[in-house]
Parts: C-alpha cells; structure tokens; sequence
C-alpha cells in the first residue's frame, strides 16, 4: 500500500513587540517630590526626596525625566544627575521597571543667609511611548538660617535600591550651581499658590 507522507514545517514562533502607542500603565505610577527638610543650617543640608514607584499590574517601565534650576548661591546635589550646558541647572533620567520603586535624595546647601527657592520640574511616561508623558513639579522655598559648612562638598548617597546605582554616580552625584537669579513668568504666583508643600502632578489629559 502507498505510504502517506506528511510533511511537518517547523514554525518559528517570534513575539512581536508591542507598538509604542500601545505602551500604556495598566496602574497609575507614583512620582512624587516632597521637601523633607527646608530648613538649612552649618551643619544641615536641605533635602528633597524624588520618590518612583511603577505598581507589578504594569508591563511597561516607568521612564522620569527630572530637572532642577537653582537661583545664585545655591548648591544642589542630586544622585544620578548630570549637569547641563545652562548654569545652576541640572537633569537626570530614571529608569524604574514594573514592580519597582525608588528613592533619591537631592540635597541643597546655602552659601549665605536668607530665603531661596529651587524649582523642580519633569516628565514620566510609559515605556517609549513619550506622547502620553505626565508632568511634576514642585517650586519651593528654601530657608538658609546659617551658611552651609561645606557648600561646594557633595555629601554621600543612600538610596532605597543602591544595586541600581552606577558607578558614575558613586561619587556623591552631580552638582548644580547658581550662577544668577533665575526666573520665570508668575513665579511668586506660582510658589504662593502651591504653599509650603506644593507637589503638583497630573495627567496631561
């Protein structure tokens, strides 16, 4: 009797990868900036803590683009930040993928007494899908009651998930130093408005 043969074709089954615009959270993240401490002393520095948290329900990673500007007399130094080519700012992009949080330290110092006020700024969105971006920000004042002890010293770091950090920022991060007074339209409006602890975020939409 003839033999029926069946050919069997090996398929190769490869996942296609989700389109950007398809890239969405499943669960709101949680990025905050709140100010810790707004007092700062000889021996205190001020400090402002930037907190990320992308729930496990999410299959995407949380991306943050963060931007701090500082006015003439202020040092800022922040972990995982680089500098950029405009004094008295810097920046810094995290990373945080589903099921993750993190926590980074921005410490401030004065060089000389009186009130100063640093405006923090940024975008988080999900995955590469930067057209469904979120903002924050976060202008707040800063009371200098004695002039920092080391102010061109950048303290050491501790963050909730050292593992994550890079070698680069092993040297107690980037520094961001005012070289004049920086300014925006409605700036006094804004930090009246916002109040002591004024943490702005919400969806663009």
């Amino acid at each position: 009797m003839p033999l029926n043969e069946t050919c069997l074709t090996n398929v190769t089954e490869t996942e296609a990868a989700v389109p950007v615009a398809e890239q969405k959270f499943r669960v709101g993240p949680t990025v905050t900036l709140r100010p810790v401490n707004d007092v700062i002393t000889e021996n205190e520095d001020g400090i402002v803590e930037l907190y990320i948290d992308n729930p496990s329900l999410n299959d995407v990673t949380l991306n943050v683009d963060a931007r701090i500007s500082v006015p003439a007399g202020i040092h800022v130094y922040g972990q995982g930040f680089a500098q950029t080519g405009a004094a008295g700012t810097v920046y810094g992009i995290f990373s945080v993928p589903p099921g993750s949080a993190r926590t980074i330290y921005i410490n401030i110092k004065g060089e000389k007494v009186g009130t100063s006020t640093v405006h923090f700024s940024g975008l988080y969105w999900p995955g590469d899908n930067k057209d469904d971006y979120n903002p924050i920000s976060l202008s707040h004042p800063f009371i200098v009651e004695q002039a920092s002890k080391n102010p061109g010293e950048a303290p050491s770091f501790e963050e909730s998930n050292p593992e994550e950090v890079s070698s680069s920022e092993e040297n107690g991060g980037i520094k961001a130093e005012g070289e004049g007074s920086i300014s925006a339209p409605g700036f006094g409006i804004l930090i009246a408005a916002i109040g002591l602890l004024g943490v702005y975020a919400a969806k663009r939409k």
